[in-house]
Order: structure tokens, then C-alpha cells, then sequence
């Protein structure tokens, strides 16, 4: 697919590009004498000292009341960083790629560092079956300064064997100088489902094709007519469905489990102040936030204290506390269960009435209809909650020991406090077969890190300019936690385990892994035109065997500043960068490499041992090659800016479970094995339209390509290809493809003169088969998109403002999974359970061109896995859409405050998706599945802000 990077049209100006260091989407005016700084974690730089590739956002681009946590943020604002929802329950996970995929079964997670200080972030949600809840969700965005995602191996490189799926920096607020300053933001909204376009059958409707169905059957056979196809089943005892009962009485399931309208508000308060020796910054924020499904609200309660304190002319100290108190309700989301209230929404039989003659909801009777249990009872009745409670302090002492040689110390504690709790009622659900049942478990992640530094800056003369830094730094990570369980409960109302009957059961678990670092980092800048950096750290990990532990990761990179030399007179700003560097990744599991026995099995009544892991002393760090070169560039007075690159980024020595020979008496081993290349462009232009003391008006864009591909797989013990993905009816994984990409049976769709379901005997075209299991599979696409990007726009008409940004995604496949149960033209979706609305478009009679196949009562494979149910995932998505307006200085006066601003915002308010067969929200997690979670929300959100 080509992509065109620019369009020139009368009265505006379209760009489609990428982020630079030097021109960050920005919607205010920059000065020519103020030279931005960007913040790398252990370092800062000024923009033209910078050789690596880093997007830096501040607070006002990241700060949208809708975002929960801050990487919901980041969609579409950073070029190369795919963000995409997993689930839109309040407070959840946001699945997040920066240059694409590199690991088959590692982690390809970023690392984040919050004020320098690497944490532990990702799902502490305590099962996999229920919503998500992300730790970064923890932190206020309003406590934000800035969010800098380092994307190549000198950007990343400082932090060694875990900056290979990059790293995003996040700076928090710290207090300024002078008189204290007050500022209080409140916002209320609204919020429903973005996008669901997935419409259940009718009762009328299912009826209908229910009597096609058994006429279809067993009419011929038995000789009657299609309008006595009911009377004849019932006559047989054959219905399971519930038709025999239905009144004609519709019940819209849907409607009834979905919030519309969720509820959304917020109030934030800080304030900042400072004298000559000291700063301060305080905040205190509440978030309360309802689901579009029915059930309890999201709550957050955070507070932030950062103090600076300049104790002599040689010390300096400063300490910060972040905390929060998270409260989440999460749903059985995470799959195909008959408690997912999604699940519920779509599969259920609309003939079920959920409730009885008196107004109480129907348990009993709905079992006649379906198995899926009545999720507005189970969602009243049943206790599901998760809580989080995380405190993060960092604290650092400066000691200037001569002139420009400073050496920091610095601790950093991350503490996280999680509770699970689930009750599941005695009468109705998943608690029904045990009398009802209660779980409840209770975690403690630990992280601490600390940090000794020197940093010595000096200049040789005029124009030479020398930045050295030695750091060492210590991790340690310790996860424990305590499980219990309960079943059997006497009687209403009693919830806690210590009241269960029967099968009491507890567990425990404690987990650990430490890391230690040399790092050595050195930047050079002659007069401001050549700038040379290099960067080389030794990590040492606890997840490897002694003798493997350590790894060397290190980059160097370069960078002319043009302007300051030969393009002065036509650019403010043009850059040349590029870098080549090797970073790590250690994402597999704790002790992979030591051979294990496990104690958890039971012999006649006593405890017993047994082989549980085969271990692999040669384990070690997967590596990252990386390649960036780019330009950065700012001309007509700073009016436009771009830039341009390009990046190659080669993993190896991947981290895989390889299979084993069953003679072993293992399934598989932790090795290193394999290679996966991503490669692409990024581009960014940005123009200040109008650009006048009241009227100003800035657009900008950004675009990033991928191409991804496995270029090594080596063989296991058996001679065969290592494919994580064996087994998969889905993917496949080979040398030469993307990883995982779509490989299934190519559907032909139906015959015209049987109405039954077809595809491609070779797997591509020609002839066509009715038996699935004759079709060749086929390589049908890739889920990674292969471009990714956004727009942006920046209006003020003196007090007025207008901001709006969209985000956009292509060149990939996903696939709606659950297609194969709504959409089975069987008894499977016209007895028990429900199906959806295309149905209706089934095949009759000989000559009709159609994709759904003749109806029956038996197994007519049409839910198989094919590329059926497989759609373009192109799509476009306004995210951010704000108009407000500032109120004049002469009022302000008046009212004695220092600010005061009205906005209404939007989010998520418009979606465009290419292909109109994908009625299911197109934002998908990194295995490319459409899923039955809440989707993504488009919210409307009214704000006041007031500075004092």
C-alpha cells in the first residue's frame, strides 16, 4: 500500500509525520531564544544535543479527562508507539508496541521510569478471566509534566537489558518559585461504547429462522409444511429453546445490561509555590468513573507532595510522595463465560424474559432457555472487587563536590498493596453447583531501587562542551501474596470466607529477582554544531544462571546541527542524527533457567515432589540491534517543522519455550533461539497555518511504517521448525512472514445451488470444497498494523480555543473470534443461544448469492475458522476534540483569581473502519482478536479551571 506523506490543498495544509525532538505536536508559539529540554530519564539534554529518536509530550497534551491513565493518552500523539485498548472497563490495561513486535514469547512491553526511577507496571489484576487493571492507573495525570518515549537503542540504551521494547520516561510535577499559586480542575461527562455494530436476532426474527431450520430438516422427510415446523419439534419433545413458550414477548437483553450515559467526574486541586531556597508542590485528586455496563463505579483517590530544598551551596535535596487508593469492579471479561455479561448481551435467547411475574429476576425458568445465566442477577448478587493501593517515594540528594562535578544519590520505593475479593451467590451462576463460594486474595509487590551517580561537565575552551556521568544502580523486586477459598454458605448475606461449609483451601506464593547496573555515559558537543554521544552499561539480571547473568548493551550515536553552520540563513533549525546500539530484554519467567521440583502434589494423603521445570544453565538475554538515522528540521521563522526517519531494529537470540522429546519427560525448555526484524519510516510535518497576535491556527501530522518479519527459527530436538504458534487454528509462524500471521482456509462463500458453505480447495482461488477439512491453509495477512499515525489541530481566536486529534491505523487483518458462536446457522444459535442480525441474509433457494449458508439443525461448518470471519482493521479515530474558552483579564481582575477557563471535550467521539463487515470496535490487543469486552468509550466531558 502506498502512502502518500504530504498533501498540498488551497487554504491548508495536510501533513502526515512523525515526531521529533525538536518539534513535538505543539499548539503554542515557541520562542527562537528557548531551547527545549528533553528529559531521559537519568539525564537531561537540550533538544540539540540529543542524537537518539524521543517524542516528549506535556501535561496539555496528555491531560484528557477520559484517559484514566496516562498511556491512553499517548494514541496517535507518538509516531511508532501503537496504543490500543484491551478492554474499555474503567481503569484497565492499554496494550502498548513501540516499533513494532520484536519478542515471539517474551515481554514486549515498554519499561516505564517515573522520575528517573524504574517500576514495575502491567496487569495487577489477580485472575486473567476479569477486567484488567493496570498500575499505572495509579497516578494522576494532572501530577504529570511530561511523558518522553525513547524509542531507539541511544535513547534506550541507559537502561540496558530492558530498554529493547523501549521506554517511556514519565515526569511529575515539581513545585516553581515564587508566590504559591492554586489551581482547582473539575469535569463532568458522559460516556458510552465508541463502536458496536453487532446486533443480536430478534425475537420475532429468531422464531422465523428457527421454523426455516427444522422445515429444512426434517420437512421433506416428514411431510409437513413449514408454518408446523414448531408443533412438530414440540411434538417430539425435541426443544431445548424454549420456543413451545414464547409468548412473542421481545426482550432487548442489550438495553437492559448496558449503562448508557456512564457517568464521569473528576476534581483535581494543587498548588505550587516556592522561595529562594525551596519549592513545593502538593496535590489532591478524585476520579469517580462509571462502566457502560451495569455495576459498581471506578473510583481513585491520589495525592502528590514534591519538595526541593537547597540545604547549602553544595547540597541540594528534594523528595516526593505519590499515592493512591484505586477501587475497580471488574467483570468476567477475560473469555467465553457464562457470567460475562457480554457474553450475556449477545448470546442470549431473546425469548427469555429476565424477570418473574412479581418483578423479582428470573433464575429459574431462564434455564430453560439457555445456559447462560442471568448476568443482572449475578452482576446484583455476586461480590467482585479489586483493589489498589500504591506508594511511590522517591528521594535524591545533589553534593557539588567541585565546580561542575556533582555526585546524586538517590532511593526510589515502589509499593503496591492489591486485594481481590469474589463472591459468587448460592442461588444463581457460577457459585450455584457449590452452594455459593468466596475467594479472596491479597498481594504485595515491593520495588525498590537505588541509584549513585557522578556527573562531571566541563568545557576545553570555547567550543568544546564534555557531559561524563558514572551511574550504578540496584533493583529489587519482591511479589507475595496469599490466597484463600470457600464453599458452601448456610445462609443469605454471609459472604466472608470464614463462613463457608465446605472444600476451605489456601495457598500462598513469593517471588523475587534483583538487578544491578555499571553505566557510563558520555555526550560531546563542539560549538554546538557536532554533538557525539556513547553510552555503555553492564546489567546483571537474577533470572539467568551465574556465568549468564551479565550483559554489556551499549550505543553510540551522532548528530550536526546544520543551522549552526551551513544552512543558517534558511533554516532555524536542521538536524542530522543517527545512532547504531544493542539493548537487552529479560522478560521470561523467574527461574527458567534452574532445573525445579515442585511440592504441590498429593500421594495417598502426603505431600510429594516432582520434576516441574527442565532448566537451561546457558540461558541468557535476548539482544536488539538497532539502527536509526533521521533528520529534524524548523524553518519560516519556526513556523514549519518535520522530520524524517528511518529505523532498523534486529532481534535475536529470543527468549522461547522450544518443545522437547516426551522421552525427556518435559514438554518444553526455555532457550534462545530465533531472530525477528523490524524495520520503518517515520515522518512528522507541522505548519502554523495563521500565526497572529489573535488568531493562530497550527496542524500537524505524524505517520510510522513497520515492517516485521522472522528471519531466523531455528529447528528443535526433532528437526523441526521451533513455531510458537503450533497448534493454533488461527496463526502461524515462519521464517520470511510477520509473527503470528493469519493462517487459515480461504473462504469461497456459498453455493448458489445448495446453499452450502465453501472454500478454496488450494487455499487461494480455483476449486472449491464443502468439507473444511480438505481446504489448505493460506497465508492471509498480518494483525501488526503496518502504519500507524495521527493528526492534529490547534485554533485560538484570542479567548476561544479549539483543539482536535485523530488517530489512525492499517495494512493489517483482525478477526472476530466470536463469530463462530453468533454466527453458526445452526441449533446452536436458533435453540439455545442467540445469533446476530446478518442471519437473516441466509440462503433459501437455488440462485441466491449470500455468505450465509442454508440453515439446518446440525453441524454445518460454517463456524469454523476461515478467512470468513477475517476483516480489514483499517481505521480512523477521532480521539480528542476541545473547545473552550478563557476567560479576559479584565474579568479576571474583577473575580481576583489569576485564571478561569470553560471547555467541553470530546473523546472517541467519531470512528470510521474500512471494511463494513468489522462491527465489532477495530481496536484490537497485539494477538489481533476482536473480543466481547466493554469496548473503548467516546465520552463528552465539561470542564472548569481555576488558577488563584
Amino acid at each position: 500500500m502506498n502512502v502518500k506523506l504530504g498533501v498540498l490543498t488551497a487554504g491548508a495544509l495536510f501533513f502526515l509525520g512523525s515526531q521529533s525532538i525538536l518539534a513535538q505536536q505543539k499548539d503554542t508559539i515557541k520562542t527562537a531564544d528557548v531551547e527545549e529540554v528533553v528529559v531521559l530519564g537519568y539525564v537531561k539534554r537540550k533538544a540539540t544535543e540529543v542524537t537518539g529518536s524521543s517524542v516528549q509530550l506535556t501535561n496539555d497534551k496528555i491531560n484528557t479527562p477520559a484517559a484514566i491513565s496516562v498511556d491512553q493518552a499517548l494514541q496517535g500523539k507518538a509516531p511508532g508507539v501503537q496504543v490500543n485498548a484491551s478492554s474499555g472497563t474503567p481503569g484497565s490495561v492499554q496494550d502498548i508496541r513501540i516499533r513494532g513486535v520484536g519478542s515471539l514469547t517474551a515481554s514486549n512491553s515498554p519499561l516505564y521510569v517515573i522520575d528517573g526511577i524504574p517500576v514495575v507496571n502491567g496487569n495487577t489484576s489477580a485472575s486473567t478471566s476479569i477486567s484488567s487493571l493496570s498500575t499505572l492507573a495509579s497516578i494522576n495525570n494532572q501530577d504529570i509534566e511530561s511523558v518522553t518515549v525513547l524509542k531507539d537503542a541511544s535513547a534506550t540504551a541507559a537502561y540496558g537489558a530492558r530498554g529493547s521494547n523501549g521506554v517511556i520516561v514519565i515526569t511529575t510535577k515539581r513545585g516553581k518559585k515564587g508566590q504559591t499559586r492554586f489551581n482547582l480542575n473539575t469535569s463532568i461527562g458522559f460516556q458510552n461504547d465508541a463502536y458496536s455494530k453487532r446486533n443480536g436476532l430478534t425475537g420475532a426474527q429468531k422464531y422465523e429462522l428457527l421454523e426455516e431450520a427444522v422445515f429444512n430438516q426434517y420437512g421433506e422427510r416428514f411431510g409437513f409444511k413449514k408454518s408446523d415446523a414448531i408443533d412438530f419439534m414440540v411434538s417430539r419433545n425435541l426443544f431445548i429453546g424454549g420456543a413451545n413458550m414464547w409468548d412473542g414477548t421481545e426482550y432487548n437483553w442489550p438495553d437492559l445490561l448496558a449503562r448508557k450515559n456512564a457517568m464521569s467526574n473528576t476534581v483535581d486541586f494543587s498548588l505550587s509555590g516556592g522561595a529562594d531556597k525551596s519549592t513545593i508542590y502538593a496535590s489532591l485528586g478524585y476520579n469517580n468513573t462509571e462502566a457502560t455496563v451495569i455495576g459498581p463505579a471506578f473510583e481513585r483517590l491520589s495525592g502528590a507532595l514534591r519538595y526541593t530544598n537547597k540545604l547549602t551551596d553544595k547540597v541540594t535535596f528534594e523528595t516526593s510522595v505519590n499515592g493512591s487508593w484505586i477501587k475497580q469492579n471488574p467483570i468476567l471479561e477475560g473469555g467465553s463465560f457464562f457470567s460475562n455479561p457480554f457474553i450475556t448481551k449477545v448470546l442470549m435467547n431473546p425469548w427469555a424474559n429476565p424477570y418473574n411475574a412479581d418483578g423479582s429476576l428470573n433464575i429459574y425458568d431462564i434455564q430453560e432457555y439457555t445456559s447462560i445465566h442471568n448476568s443482572l442477577y449475578t452482576l446484583a448478587n455476586n461480590i467482585s472487587r479489586s483493589k489498589l493501593i500504591r506508594g511511590i517515594s522517591n528521594t535524591k540528594v545533589d553534593y557539588e563536590i567541585i565546580k561542575n562535578l556533582t555526585f546524586t544519590t538517590r532511593m526510589g520505593i515502589d509499593l503496591q498493596l492489591n486485594d481481590y475479593r469474589n463472591y459468587n451467590n448460592r442461588y444463581h451462576g457460577d457459585g450455584d453447583g457449590t452452594k455459593g463460594y468466596s475467594e479472596r486474595q491479597m498481594s504485595t509487590n515491593y520495588n525498590w531501587v537505588t541509584q549513585n551517580s557522578l556527573n562531571y561537565n566541563f568545557r576545553a575552551g570555547d567550543d568544546h562542551r564534555f557531559d561524563l556521568t558514572a551511574l550504578f544502580e540496584h533493583q529489587r523486586n519482591q511479589d507475595e501474596g496469599l490466597y484463600g477459598y470457600g464453599e458452601n454458605f448456610p445462609a443469605d448475606g454471609l459472604t466472608n470466607i470464614a463462613s463457608a461449609g465446605a472444600n476451605k483451601d489456601a495457598s500462598s506464593y513469593f517471588l523475587d529477582w534483583k538487578n544491578t547496573s555499571y553505566l557510563g555515559m558520555f555526550n560531546y558537543t563542539y560549538a554546538g554544531k557536532f554533538v557525539l554521544d556513547a553510552t555503555i552499561r553492564e546489567e546483571g539480571s537474577s533470572r539467568f544462571a551465574a556465568g549468564k547473568r551479565f550483559g554489556t548493551f551499549w550505543s553510540v550515536g551522532a548528530a550536526y546541527n546544520l543551522h549552526k553552520d551551513l544552512l543558517a540563513n534558511v533554516f532555524d533549525v536542521f538536524r542530522i542524527r543517527g545512532s547504531y546500539g544493542l539493548t537487552g530484554n529479560s522478560g521470561v519467567g523467574l527461574n527458567a533457567y534452574q532445573a525445579l521440583l515442585s511440592y504441590d502434589a498429593d500421594y495417598d494423603g502426603n505431600g510429594a515432589a516432582y520434576a516441574s521445570v527442565f532448566g537451561n544453565e546457558d540461558l541468557t538475554w535476548e539482544k536488539n540491534k538497532t539502527v536509526d538515522a533521521g533528520i529534524e528540521f524548523e524553518a519560516l521563522d519556526r513556523r514549519l517543522t518535520g522530520s524524517f526517519a528511518y529505523f532498523n531494529k534486529y532481534t535475536y537470540d529470543l527468549l522461547q519455550n522450544v518443545p522437547l522429546s516426551r522421552t525427556t519427560g518435559f514438554a518444553v525448555q526455555a532457550q534462545n533461539v530465533g531472530a525477528v526484524r523490524n524495520k520503518g519510516f517515520e515522518a512528522m510535518l507541522g505548519y502554523d497555518i495563521i500565526k497572529s497576535e489573535n488568531f493562530n491556527w497550527n496542524l500537524s501530522a505524524n505517520i510510522a511504517t513497520l515492517d516485521n518479519k522472522v528471519e531466523i527459527l531455528k529447528l528443535d530436538g526433532n528437526g523441526n521448525p521451533i513455531n510458537p504458534s503450533a497448534g493454533s487454528s488461527y496463526s502461524n509462524t515462519e521464517v520470511g512472514k510477520s509473527i503470528r500471521y493469519w493462517f487459515m482456509p480461504t473462504w469461497a462463500g456459498v453455493n448458489v445451488d445448495t446453499g452450502a458453505p465453501e472454500w478454496f480447495l488450494n487455499g487461494v482461488d480455483g476449486e472449491k470444497t464443502s468439507n473444511l477439512n480438505k481446504a489448505a491453509r493460506y497465508d492471509q495477512g498480518t494483525a501488526i498494523p503496518k502504519y500507524t499515525g495521527g493528526i492534529s489541530t490547534n485554533i485560538t481566536v484570542k479567548n476561544i480555543f479549539l483543539n482536535a486529534s485523530l488517530y489512525f491505523a492499517g495494512g493489517h487483518k483482525v478477526y472476530e473470534q466470536y463469530a463462530q458462536f453468533y454466527m453458526r446457522t445452526n441449533g446452536f444459535t436458533l435453540i439455545n443461544y442467540n445469533g446476530v442480525e446478518e442471519l437473516m441474509e441466509r440462503w433459501q433457494k437455488p440462485g441466491d448469492v449470500t455468505d450465509v449458508p442454508k440453515l439446518s439443525l446440525t453441524n454445518d461448518n460454517f463456524h469454523a475458522t476461515s478467512s470468513r470471519h477475517l476483516y480489514d482493521g483499517t481505521f480512523a479515530r477521532l480521539k480528542d476534540i476541545t473547545l473552550g474558552y478563557n476567560l479576559p483579564n479584565s474579568a479576571i481582575r474583577l473575580l481576583g483569581i489569576e485564571g478561569l477557563a470553560f471547555s467541553v471535550r470530546g473523546s472517541n467521539l467519531w470512528t470510521w473502519v474500512k471494511d463494513k463487515n468489522l462491527l465489532l470496535d477495530p481496536e484490537t490487543g497485539a494477538a489481533g482478536f476482536t473480543t466481547l469486552t466493554t469496548p473503548p468509550v467516546k465520552a463528552v466531558i465539561f470542564g472548569v479551571n481555576v488558577k488563584f
